[in-house]
């Protein structure tokens, strides 16, 4: 195999490290933030969890975060507005990265 081959196989293999850990953030950000959302909607324990997964679940309606974003803004009502909503998933996909690069 050429170098170049070699060097394009590479950039194949990033590009697909990438993704799938753009992936795995966005779902972690999603369960954190399902927890966060179920903490200010009274749930705990097992109720909590499964609120979790219901946001996780609600990303794969469309392309991007705007099905999460309205899945909780609407179960939380007058709870938090946008801008915390939005503020909360923000610092959230930032808290998730970190934690998968802990855990590589």
């Amino acid at each position: 195999m050429s170098s170049f081959d070699d060097r394009a196989k590479s950039f194949e293999n990033k590009f697909a490290h990438d993704a799938e850990m753009l992936f795995k953030a966005g779902a972690r950000r999603n369960r954190l933030l399902g927890l966060w959302a179920a903490e200010l909607l009274g749930k705990t324990g097992d109720d909590a969890a499964a609120y979790a997964m219901e946001v996780v679940q609600a990303d794969f309606e469309e392309a991007g975060h705007e099905d999460v974003y309205r899945k909780v803004s609407a179960d939380l009502g007058a709870r938090a507005d946008e801008a915390t909503i939005r503020a909360q998933m923000d610092a959230l996909l930032v808290e998730a990265k970190a934690q998968l690069m802990s855990e590589l």
